[in-house]
Formats: C-alpha cells, structure tokens, sequence
C-alpha cells in the first residue's frame, strides 16, 4: 500500500512530464554535403582579383568553377585557417556575391548550420560557375586587421576566394590572377607565368598552396637575398624606413644559414620573407612553408639600437616552415577548411618554435645573447608565478585560440591563455639541457631538429606526426622517460613552472632593482611600466592599468584593468615618480598612497608594499653553462 502511495504521489506531483503532450521536439540535422575526398578535381579554378581601390580598401573578385555535375554544389569560404588554430575566417566581410552559369544568375542559399558554405542548383547545360563578389577590408582597426593602405597591401587568397565542397584542397587546382595598382612591388612564394602592367598572372597550383602563398604588395620596396633561395621583401610606410645597413642586413643572412644548419634540410624550393615595416598595416607574424607574413614598425632598422625586444619575430616564423608547416601534428592536418582542427601538441608546433625563435636571434646576431636571456628571464618569472597553474594544465591553453579568439581577458593570469607558446619554450629548453647533460654534450635539441623536421629533404607538403614519435626520437637520441617527461609538464596540473632549463643551463632565475636594457626597450615599445613581478600591474598610458596580475597587491586592493591612477603620495601620477614611491616604500616600511579612479569612482588606497622594484634576470649559478652553448652559433 505504501509503494502505490508513493507512486501516486509522484505522478500527482509531476503532471506535466507524466502528459508531454505538444513539449516541442528538437528537428533533426541533416547535411547533403558531400564529405571531403581525397581525388582530382575536374577542371582549374581561375581567381581574378582586382587590388586597386586603396581609397575604400574593397578588393574585387570573379572566381570560375568547373562543375563536376548538375544538381546542388556547395562553394565553401576558409573558415578553419592554418596557423590561426581556429575558425578565424572572416565571413562577414563577404558581400555582393552573386553566382552564374550560362550568363544567368543563379539563386544560392547559406547552410543553415554550416554558415560559410553557399549552394545553388547547377542547370545541367552549365560547365562552370562564375562567382562575383567583393571582400571588405576592414578600414579601421576596431572592424579587425587592416590589410590594405595607401602605400601596401597583404592579399590573403583564404579571404577572398571559394573552394567546391568534396574533395581535399591539396586536389583542386586554382590559377589566381591580380591587379595591383599601378607602380607597385608584390612579392609571394607563388611564381609570376605572365605579367600584363600592374596584371600579374601566377603559375597554377593547388588551392591548399594558393591559401598557403599569401602576397604582400606596395608602394616602397626592397628585395635582399640572404641566402641561394631565402629572399627578404621589405615593404614599408615611407621609403627611407627601407634603410638597412649593411650590418643589419649581414644577421638576417645568418639568420638563413643558421636555420638550415639546425635543421639539416630544406622543404621549399624557394623562401620568401614578406616584411611590412609598417604604423598602418595591422599587425602579424604568420606562418607558411615557403613564406611567412611579418610586421614590424617602421622603425625596425633606422632604430635598431633603441631596443631588440620583438626581434625574434622574423626567426620564428622561419623555424615554423620546418615546425607547424612541414611536420604538422596529425590531429591538425585536415582535408579541407571546413573540419575542425585540434590543437593538442601545439606545445611542440608553436612552445618548440617560440624556442627556436630566441635561439636563432642569437645565433645569428638579430638579439644580442644577453637580450635574448633577459626575454628568457621574463618568460620563466611570468610562468613561476602565474596564479592559473593551480587549475588549468599546460595542454588546455593549447584550446584557447577557439575559446577566447584572443580577446583581451579580465584575469589572464588567472585564466590563462596561449602559454603553450612561452612555457613550451620552457619545456624544450629543459630538454635540450637535459639531452646535453646526458650525453656528455654529443646530443642536443639541434639533434632532435635534424632528425625529426629534417626528414626527406626536399619534401614539400606535410608529414604528419604524434606524440609518440616525437618521444620515440627522443629516445632515439637519449633513452629516458620522455613520456612521463611530457605527461608531467602539459598534462598534469603544476604549482611550479618548469624552470630546470634554467639550472641545468648553468643559471637561475634571480630580481633585481634595476630593469634590464632589453626589460626596459620592451616598455618603451609597447609604452607600458612593468611592475608585474612585484606590485603585480602593468601601467599604459596616462596611468591607466593595462593588466593586474591575481591575487597581487593591488589585487587585493580591489584594483582591475582600465582603472586610472590619478596621483601617487599626492602627486600628479607619473611613472618615475610611481616608481619612486616604491622605493622610498621599500626604504621606510611605511605604505605610500594612491589616488584611484575607477568609473566614475575614486578612491584613496593606502598600499602595504614593500618589496621594491623587481625585474626577472638571469644569475650564473655554476656548472656547465649549456644554455651560453645553446646560444652559441653553429659552425
């Protein structure tokens, strides 16, 4: 009795889910989109874009297709581009698309759910489609990166091109053509087969090669070889910005050979650096097999003594045509733009390339080796304290590029984001001590280039890897527990930053009072204090905080981003004097006071600190210096 009680009970108290009469139902998704295949396509594409409307930053495109056959067809923009890590394709500034066959105008349809592929229903006397649209440039920073300016331009093919749906892109031929405006330089890995005025028609290639050929163009230009096939292309705002010194020019030819001496090989016929030196350009570092997309301010040679911070740029995008483009990790190879890539060994494809990047800036004299530890120093102390690591494993900021789109955060600290590239370098750097320390100095991670990026010399495309070969090579070179090695570092929560690079290097991690040269050219550059290692901010312009690091000082006082110090002791807030009341703080043991406006809120802070000034530096620490042999340039 007391059972159907009960049951009566519960069905008294839940009616409505005991009648579901008229609750809606999900309706079902369906996709017609044939899935990539891994065959020819019929036919060539033809791309013509037209790259002269500089005064409304709008490029023209007509695209031919072949058909394959009557029936629905699918055009698909790039939505998942390579080296961006996630579905950055900017769709919104498609517009004015319209799709014929025959001269008649065909009517096309969004997928419902795949909203980057266009279809329309091909007449069966049709044997190709013609596709007009224009690609929207943005016009100014806010509406994204500006890719176009009175004085040079970077055309990116994935941003203003279709591509039929079934089949793999390395499959599809494509022969692209451009207008440039009149008087203009271009420069990109692709080759010139006809040249008509500014109208230049490019070699056919496949799309996936095209998308992975992007072209800077513009009005002041100059082409230096630093080596047989490694081209500099040098754009920039005014033409006395492209005046390198020979000096100057002498560590980039360095930078050529000793990229290839690391890596023992070469995947490209010929390597193109597209540099913009550049106030208007957006910025980028991006990159390909055979190239790479970089901006620098215009300022990158005729102020080469002001500061080498950034320097590491052009390095690093040359170590990722072996790293990321050439050996790619398998669970980022994808047939087409249109599956999703992941991410998982992004702490080899990008930590091991940040790694290459300061090493080679060294070796070849683009940072001075004092310049290059000090960027090590700040690295290891931004990791050692980084609040987050008490939650989020290394692994899963490799995620963040589809999480966050590198949007600013409230607490990135604490969050965290991309630090599979810094803490990766990290890591690699303590493998290549490790590697040292083990063999008596016979091995190292130059041996680890040669034998796992410089495979099959001359090969182009991808070869694909995983975990376990990169720790079967490892192993190959010294016998160790590689594997825990790794499962330790990226995968497990660390309250620590993997800092035995460091030692095992013949250094530690140390503070001083006094920033060093290469610490402080880096605030001058990006005009910002930084007191992240003690006080726990970082200051931008008039005074206003740029980033507050969790659970610091200010912190706790309750202080976020984009809160203003209006005075500091009850002085009009300056950064010297901010400083000064540190120091005095540390001296006397009596807190000093700020003015602080957040909103339209301002408050009187009293602040306890007294620690001083504290920037990262680098201290000898005895033993075998590897990290100074590390640096070393090959001979």
């Amino acid at each position: 009795m007391r059972s159907i009680l009960l049951a009566a009970a519960t069905l008294l108290a839940f009616p409505v889910a005991a009648q579901s009469i008229g609750e809606p139902q999900p309706t079902s998704i369906e996709s017609s989109i044939p899935a990539a295949r891994d065959v020819p396509y019929p036919g060539t594409m033809r791309l013509e874009i037209d790259a002269t409307d500089l005064a409304r930053r709008i490029f023209r495109v007509r695209q031919a297709i072949p058909v394959v056959a009557a029936g629905p067809t699918t055009l698909f923009l790039p939505q998942w581009l390579p080296g961006n890590h996630a579905p950055r394709g900017p769709i919104s500034s498609i517009a004015g698309l319209r799709i014929t066959a025959d001269g008649r105008e065909l009517p096309w349809r969004r997928d419902p759910v795949e909203v980057y592929g266009f279809t329309v229903d091909v007449p069966a006397s049709a044997r190709e489609l013609v596709a007009d649209f224009q690609h929207l440039s943005p016009t100014l920073p806010a509406q994204g990166r500006v890719t176009m300016t009175p004085e040079m331009l970077n055309l990116q093919w994935e941003k203003m091109s279709l591509y039929p749906a079934g089949y793999f892109v390395r499959r599809i031929p494509v022969q692209a053509t451009v207008t440039y405006p009149a008087g203009w330089s271009a420069a990109t890995a692709l080759d010139v087969s006809s040249r008509q005025g500014s109208k230049l028609t490019y070699a056919p290639v496949s799309y996936e090669t095209l998308v992975d050929s992007p072209v800077f163009a513009g009005r002041y230009f100059r082409k230096e070889v630093l080596a047989p096939g490694v081209n500099l292309n040098i754009f920039a705002d005014q033409p006395e910005d492209l005046a390198a010194t020979p000096q100057q020019l002498a560590t980039h030819r360095a930078l050529a050979r000793q990229a290839e001496r690391a890596f023992a090989s070469r995947h490209f016929d010929d390597y193109e650096f597209l540099l913009a030196l550049t106030d208007k350009l957006g910025d980028i570092g991006l990159e390909h097999l055979a190239s790479s997309e970089n901006a620098h301010p215009r300022d990158y040679f005729t102020g080469w003594n002001k500061t080498s911070s950034g320097r590491d740029l052009l390095p690093h995008e040359l170590a990722h045509s072996w790293n990321g483009k050439y050996r790619r990790p398998a669970d980022l190879f994808t047939p087409d733009y249109r599956q999703p890539m992941r991410n998982s060994l992004l702490w080899l494809y990008e930590g091991q390339t940040q790694f290459w990047g300061l090493v080679l800036s060294a070796r070849s004299g683009i940072m001075p080796p004092e310049d290059v530890k000090a960027a090590i120093a700040r690295v290891a102390a931004y990791h050692d304290q980084l609040p987050g690591r008490a939650w989020r494993p290394l692994v899963d900021t490799t995620n963040d590029p589809i999480l966050a789109a590198r949007a600013p955060k409230p607490w990135p600290t604490y969050q965290r984001a991309e630090d599979y590239y810094n803490e990766g370098m990290l890591i690699w750097l303590e493998a290549d001590t490790l590697l040292r320390e083990r063999t008596n100095g016979r091995r190292s991670l130059d041996n680890f280039a040669a034998a796992f990026f410089g495979r099959n010399p001359g090969q182009t495309g991808q070869l694909t890897y995983d975990r376990d070969e990169v720790v079967a090579v490892l192993n190959r070179l010294a016998p160790y527990d590689w594997a825990g090695f790794f499962r330790q570092r990226v995968d497990a929560v660390n309250a620590t930053a993997p800092l035995e690079g460091l030692s095992r290097g013949g250094y530690r991690l140390a503070y001083s009072e006094t920033a060093p040269a290469w610490f402080a050219g880096r605030e001058k550059q990006r005009e910002e204090t930084d007191l992240s290692f003690g006080l726990g901010v970082t200051v931008g312009k008039n005074g206003e905080l740029s980033a507050v690091v969790w659970d610091s000082p200010l912190f706790d006082q309750g202080l976020t981003a984009g809160a203003q110090l209006v005075a500091v002791n009850g002085r009009a807030y300056s950064d010297d004097g901010f400083k000064a009341a540190i120091g005095e703080a540390k001296r006397t043991r009596r807190p000093f006071q700020l003015l602080v406006k957040s909103g339209d809120q301002y408050r009187q802070l009293d602040v306890p600190y007294f620690d001083g000034l504290r920037y990262p530096v680098l201290e000898r620490a005895g033993g075998p210096a590897r990290l100074d042999q590390l640096l070393s340039p090959r001979k």
